[in-house]
């Protein structure tokens, strides 16, 4: 790697607390998300919004901080946020600190937000975030990658959010990793936002903690961990729908990224899809030109932040699919040894595909080449 730097395919924001309220339309800002100091007798500093569960923001930025430390950091508020929260110049000056070229950017705060019940403030919460991101990243097109935040109640009006956030310079967009049960990827109602997403060639990613249909928190250890363990289901569960929906083989150009749910499990689920479709699709009306493996690798991507699992199934799901991502500033970061992580735990991949993983499939996926 001595003749290339990284590019993360999942970094992060992290949204200072005053901006929802500072950019919202006015009839919501009285309900804009913000952070609360010592909650309900626990220390730290909350992001709170409307019936989602309150969460700790430190864990947000503790990127770099040893694991003995955390405890203690957890309980910490925006104070100690690196600087890069508020300032994308010193964004770029951790970037250079870590070896990295650009990173493809997706929410922090965003993430709960997608639980919100009510979809009108979420929609006023989404396009101040899509306004603030594209901002923060103008500083620098070309390191800093703003993906956008779109919610689906409405599709015209998800269609129009798409649109605008794309003339802002936003270069993709979230929706939900599982929509709500009723209203499945697969239903015709979605269509007019495929073909805008198609059109706008708007990669669409499914990132964990995002579904509609719960599963992202738990109400107890035992409970949290299960989730913990399965949260990658949510996606294959997705991907399944829009495979053998049909919406992958109408929509040919659309892309879907499977953001921070790793990518070892990728060839068995290809596998699996291909066992279905062969031996029982007729049984179902299942009419697909493709395998759902080819749908898999022409459209869908992966994002991963260490887990190796994958380097021997490349033959099945490649480097031409998969981004290396640096999750900063989240505490699951590489940083500030991404370059020394990624040499050690990838070192036995193919020199080529090594180079796709850590920097060109996301280059080339989100016009950085």
């Amino acid at each position: 790697m001595s003749d290339y730097l990284l590019i993360s395919g999942d970094s992060h924001f992290v949204e200072p607390p005053n901006m929802w309220a500072e950019r919202m339309d006015k009839r919501f800002r009285d309900r804009a998300p913000h952070t609360v100091r010592n909650l309900n007798g626990k220390e730290g500093e909350f992001f709170v919004c409307g019936d989602i569960a309150p969460m700790p923001v430190a864990g947000f930025f503790g990127a770099g901080v040893p694991s003995h430390e955390l405890p203690a950091f957890n309980k910490k508020g925006f104070e100690a946020a690196p600087q890069s929260v508020w300032d994308p110049a010193y964004r770029l000056k951790d970037q250079d600190r870590d070896g990295v070229q650009a990173e493809v950017i997706y929410t922090s705060m965003g993430m709960p937000l997608f639980q919100l019940d009510d979809a009108e403030l979420r929609a006023a919460c989404f396009a101040a975030f899509n306004d603030w991101a594209a901002e923060y990243c103008s500083y620098d097109f070309k390191r800093l990658v703003p993906l956008g935040l779109i919610t689906l109640e409405d599709i015209p009006s998800a269609v129009a959010e798409l649109q605008r956030a794309a003339k802002k310079g936003v270069r993709g967009a979230m929706i939900w990793a599982e929509p709500a049960s009723d209203h499945p990827y697969s239903s015709p109602e979605y269509e007019p936002f495929w073909a805008a997403a198609q059109d706008l060639d708007m990669p669409l990613s499914l990132h964990v903690l995002t579904n509609r249909g719960g599963g992202n928190m738990a109400p107890s250890r035992k409970d949290m961990l299960l989730r913990l363990a399965n949260m990658h289901h949510a996606v294959e569960r997705t991907l399944t729908t829009l495979i053998y929906g049909g919406v992958l083989e109408k929509f040919p150009r659309l892309k879907i990224v499977s953001a921070e749910n790793d990518a070892g499990w990728m060839a068995y689920f290809m596998y699996r899809l291909d066992t279905v479709q062969n031996r029982l699709g007729a049984l179902g009306g299942m009419k697909l030109p493709l395998r759902a493996s080819e749908y898999i690798r022409r459209q869908v991507y992966a994002t991963f932040i260490a887990d190796p699992v994958f380097v021997d199934s490349l033959h099945r799901y490649p480097g031409d699919n998969i981004m290396w991502s640096s999750d900063y500033p989240h505490t699951a970061a590489t940083f500030p040894r991404s370059r020394e992580i990624v040499a050690k735990r990838l070192g036995m991949v193919p020199a080529g595909e090594l180079r796709k993983i850590v920097r060109d499939t996301a280059a080339r996926l989100y016009g950085l080449q």
